[in-house]
């Protein structure tokens, strides 16, 4: 059985399970079967760089060399940011409860893109944290699935039927060019326009 996500809501404890929200569900999925001639079903093998060498599902892995070349542990090795300086990791949502004290504005949600929606299941009295969510409340936390350099944005919030959900992901990356500037145009560029054209019709 999975771990649960355990909230902190005033002095109580909270604990749900996590049920996935994809577009298989909602919308069920097709799957694509290429078979063999001998009707033998084919899988998805990488061709290596001699050219001749087929190396099947699960025959690849990722290993990290040092600048001498040489293998290097993955223990040993240490995350910097763009300035040199180290990062702290962040441990997992499920080691430690999650306390739901702070919150965003919807505004906050909407500049999120959001990649991870999760339906939470519990067989706890959840009554007094719905009536929270019914009055608008956006409860917001940092959510890490496994833990890791960064953690993604949770936000806790109410669907239909009082069903609550988990969003996650992280911030839009918005660039603003510049106001939208009406054009104008002259009667003397007009007329200058319309003397570039070309008559077919001259002889």
């Amino acid at each position: 059985m999975a771990k649960p996500l355990v909230f902190q809501f005033g002095d109580g404890l909270l604990s749900f399970a996590l049920n996935k929200v994809d577009r298989s569900k909602l919308y069920g999925y097709r799957e694509a079967e290429v078979l063999a001639e001998d009707g033998q079903r084919c899988e998805l093998a990488t061709l290596a760089d001699d050219g001749c060498t087929v190396v099947g599902r699960g025959g690849t892995g990722i290993g990290q060399l040092s600048a001498d070349g040489l293998w290097s542990d993955k223990q040993s090795l240490k995350p910097i940011d763009a300035e040199g300086r180290q990062i702290t990791p962040v441990g997992s949502s499920f080691g430690a409860p999650i306390r739901l004290f702070e919150t965003a504005s919807y505004t906050d949600y909407l500049s999120h893109n959001i990649r991870l929606v999760y339906h939470l299941a519990t067989e706890d009295d959840v009554a007094e944290l719905v009536r929270e969510l019914k009055r608008g409340t956006l409860f917001s936390f940092p959510y890490s699935y496994r833990g890791g350099l960064v953690a993604d944005a949770g936000f806790l919030l109410l669907g239909e039927e009082d069903k609550i959900f988990l969003a996650v992901g992280n911030p839009a990356r918005l660039e603003f060019i510049g106001l939208q500037q009406s054009v104008t145009v002259t009667e003397e560029q007009v007329e200058e326009e319309e003397s570039d054209f070309m008559d077919f019709d001259m002889n």
